[in-house]
């Protein structure tokens, strides 16, 4: 891996001509105002772990349609550079509804993608819990401060939030509360318009004065729910005051001398680990070129199908097999080099919309942290005066199909699109955390930033910058039966395109920076302690640090 700007600069064009450089602490986000969130707490004496919830707060207040308190978090992190561990706080479906209730509210076909059927437990609130009691220095108290501040007394508005609202209003008039907040007195907010979420501010001071309990179990569980079942959602008091996060040890395989760590089930990073097994087996040293786009998107289809056919809650007994070169190699060679493959079936097995945020100090500790309310405003309902958006995710993840190892059934918990990465050298010091949002694009968009650091030897600013392609569908239920098409953004050399299309592959392009996501890396070098960041200019955050 490099430090410095790679030979990167004649492949393609670039918005940021170099990343960004510290050596005291760093952290990147999809927002300004969580980074200064971040950089506030940073300053006054906080570790990676303290900045990174810090940061994720902030962000639950000036991205509602991204992340909330009413989500779920996924991370990997590694604690002064020890083994990586591993965080799933994600929540199972109410135990009091059915699954005759879901094809019912769903029209049959797919579940119920918004309303109070589409709603998992959030996990977000323990989360950050256990990650500041594990291994921060500072309360709960003490690094949701920023955040309260800009709940309590707004904020402008940035045009992403102001587009994301008026694209949403629908869903939001829906929902009596939602429409208060963001529709105050019947109206789209626009850019530069202050957002103020007073209850907000109020759920999260009694978090920070009562502890995690009063979200799941206390008087904030108890208005959350009651409100819920006022509107026809099944949750009991019971579902909340159950939950758990769940700690582990991350998955892994080795790339290239590195191995790469990834959230457990029933996050889909496994689908990123089993890609690179698939593709060290290929020349990626030029990863813009026809061949290894081609190669690449082969290797995704590949590993989206086995995701389908085999991961599921409870599906454990089957990442060894998964991840095993073997199986890799077996699925290596299903690819034709000349020609895309439509008719992808699993493998033998033989035995929105989120956010993402980097965190990284002095100390060796690295953070590498997902969060989403599922979809744009998740569910589109606000928990009555808590303020609290609450996800989507059992609308958007469950299958109705009842062969499928992901159908819908009560209290179980559904598929993620989730996922977060930490890379270590070879001689097992890690170096790198990254991550994005973009629900399916997520695993594909990791690899090709982790490809152009690893196998083109670019810095992670220039590996986030390079012309980003997504191959459609992915794993998402209610759009799995679509035929396969590849969306390139613009950059993409006309050249390339038209040999990709020779291949088979149909296209959709888009405008030069429109490809998605919200890439953030932050590399740390295991010598010196440099800390090298680099942000995705698709959206409108940033990487800074000391």
């Amino acid at each position: 891996m490099t430090t410095g700007p790679g030979n990167d600069r004649a492949r393609f064009s670039r918005r940021r001509d170099q990343p960004f450089y510290a050596d005291h602490g760093m952290v990147a986000a999809a927002h300004p105002l969580a980074v200064d969130a971040g950089l506030q707490v940073m300053h006054r004496g906080g570790n990676a772990f303290d900045v990174a919830v810090a940061a994720g707060l902030a962000a639950a207040v000036v991205m509602p349609e991204m992340c909330g308190l009413g989500g779920e978090l996924f991370a990997v992190f590694t604690v002064a550079g020890s083994e990586p561990q591993s965080m799933q706080a994600s929540g199972r479906s109410p135990r009091g509804a059915t699954y005759e209730m879901m094809v019912q509210a769903g029209g049959g076909k797919h579940m119920p993608y918004t309303g109070p059927h589409s709603i998992a437990v959030p996990g977000m609130v323990d989360a950050y819990c256990n990650l500041l009691e594990r291994f921060g220095t500072m309360s709960f108290a003490e690094v949701a401060q920023p955040a309260i501040s800009l709940a309590r007394d707004g904020f402008p508005l940035h045009p992403h939030g102001a587009a994301a609202i008026a694209a949403n209003a629908d869903l939001i008039a829906r929902d009596e509360a939602a429409a208060a907040i963001f529709l105050a007195n019947g109206h789209t907010p626009t850019a530069g318009m202050r957002l103020v979420q007073s209850d907000l501010s109020t759920t999260l001071e009694t978090i920070a004065s009562d502890g995690a309990k009063s979200f799941y179990s206390g008087s904030l569980a108890k208005r959350m729910v009651g409100y819920l079942k006022s509107i026809g959602g099944k949750f009991e008091l019971a579902d909340f005051a159950d939950y758990t996060t769940d700690h582990s040890a991350p998955y892994s395989t080795t790339y290239r001398g590195y191995t790469v760590y990834q959230s457990a089930l029933p996050s889909q990073g496994i689908i990123m680990l089993e890609a690179l097994n698939i593709l060290e087996y290929a020349d990626l040293s030029a990863p813009q070129s026809v061949e290894a786009i081609h190669t690449m998107v082969e290797a995704k289809k590949l590993a989206y199908a086995d995701r389908l056919a085999y991961l599921g809650d409870g599906a454990r007994n089957l990442i060894q097999g998964i991840l095993s070169k073997e199986f890799a190699g077996d699925r290596y060679r299903r690819i034709d080099p000349s020609r895309a493959n439509d008719d992808i079936v699993a493998g033998n097995l033989y035995d929105g919309d989120t956010t993402y945020l980097c965190a990284a100090d002095d100390q060796g500790n690295m953070v590498s942290l997902i969060q989403s309310v599922s979809a744009a405003f998740g569910s589109g309902i606000v928990a009555g005066d808590t303020g609290v958006v609450m996800n989507n995710r059992s609308g958007r993840g469950f299958s109705l199909d009842p062969a499928h190892p992901n159908c819908y059934a009560p209290g179980k918990k559904s598929m993620h699109t989730l996922n977060a990465y930490l890379v270590a050298n070879q001689q097992g010091v890690p170096v790198l955390v990254g991550g994005t949002p973009g629900g399916d694009g997520q695993p594909q968009w990791n690899l090709q930033c982790i490809v152009g650091v690893i196998d083109a030897g670019m810095d992670v600013q220039a590996a986030i910058e390079q012309p980003r392609w997504t191959s459609w569908p992915g794993t998402d239920p209610a759009g799995v039966d679509n035929p396969f098409e590849l969306r390139v953004e613009a950059r993409l050399p006309e050249s390339v395109r038209q040999a990709l299309m020779d291949r088979g592959h149909r296209f959709v392009v888009q405008s030069e920076w429109g490809g998605g996501g919200a890439a953030q890396m932050i590399f740390r070098d295991p010598q010196t302690g440099l800390l090298v960041g680099g942000s995705d200019p698709r959206v409108e955050g940033m990487v800074l640090g000391r």
